[in-house]
């Protein structure tokens, strides 16, 4: 879920062009929040249970950098912050107060390489290493969690083409890549497909995107989350979202996105949403 939630940070502004690395000694910076309230969540088995309402907020900071025309740096820092809801039982006299843990969540870095761009076409390759600087454990029960407590490292392979069809300019997207975690959690399978087109006299960038996490099940933690916990191993969705960017200025952008998930495994059921400022020098 936490690549998930990268994901949504990972925008390259109003360029139509199918390509990921930055220019050398240019930049592409954001800083946004994503958040999620949910009230049930899927089970083990992909069917859903009901839960305490409980959300999910995160401000981020997320930057590309060209080390030079092939190479590109990566960094993503999060800080969450968990809460659940009060609960009033219908008898009116119980009650279990509400809770909220913040701190620092899992820091990504990254490196991107330019294999090849050619008539449209990009060729890349990235390695993201995830760090365990958020908390594995937080609140009085220990479930309020901003963090796995592992380390990981997503190789992906990606690809993309910029395309016409009449007068309209898209370009479309996609990745798939192996997650290696650890501490007991199953490695996984990701894939990422991606569309976009200007609209509305080119003030706006529309995107459609889904996102695919596969677990390989060669962990040995539970996968159970009967408290509603983000961080769970043997994590499985099939997203679908959406985004519209809105060009501010030659160099500022805001956008604002959706995702829900169609199918999961030990994951919220709720839709998500962010939104956020983009700079490109």
């Amino acid at each position: 879920m936490k690549k998930l939630i990268l994901l949504y940070a990972c925008l390259f502004g109003m360029n139509l062009q199918a390509q990921w690395t930055q220019e050398k000694g240019k930049g592409y910076y954001k800083i946004g929040v994503w958040w999620l309230e949910a009230d049930e969540h899927y089970t083990n088995t992909g069917l859903f249970d009901p839960n305490a309402t409980r959300g999910l907020f995160i401000t981020n900071f997320f930057g590309r950098y060209g080390l030079n025309d092939k190479i590109t740096l990566i960094g993503y820092i999060p800080h969450t912050r968990v809460y659940q809801n009060a609960q009033v039982f219908s008898s009116g006299r119980e009650h279990i107060p509400g809770e909220q843990f913040s701190s620092l969540g899992d820091i990504n870095l990254g490196v991107e390489y330019q294999v090849a761009k050619n008539k449209g076409w990009a060729h890349s390759i990235s390695l993201s290493l995830g760090l365990p600087s958020g908390k594995n454990r937080g609140g009085s029960d220990g479930s309020y969690q901003t963090g796995d407590g592992e380390f990981n490292q997503l190789l992906r392979l990606h690809i993309g083409k910029s395309y016409q069809l009449g007068a309209q300019h898209f370009y479309a997207k996609a990745s798939v890549g192996v997650n290696q975690r650890s501490n007991g959690f199953s490695d996984e399978f990701h894939a990422n497909i991606e569309t976009g087109t200007k609209v509305f006299k080119e003030k706006f960038l529309l995107l459609l995107r889904s996102n695919t996490i596969q677990s390989f099940h060669n962990g040995s933690l539970d996968a159970s989350n009967s408290n509603g916990s983000i961080f769970a191993n043997n994590v499985e969705v099939v997203n679908l979202g959406g985004e519209l960017i809105y060009q501010l200025s030659p160099k500022l952008s805001w956008g604002l996105s959706g995702s829900y998930p169609l199918s999961g495994r030990v994951l919220y059921r709720a839709p998500a949403f962010s939104t956020g400022i983009s700079y490109q020098p």
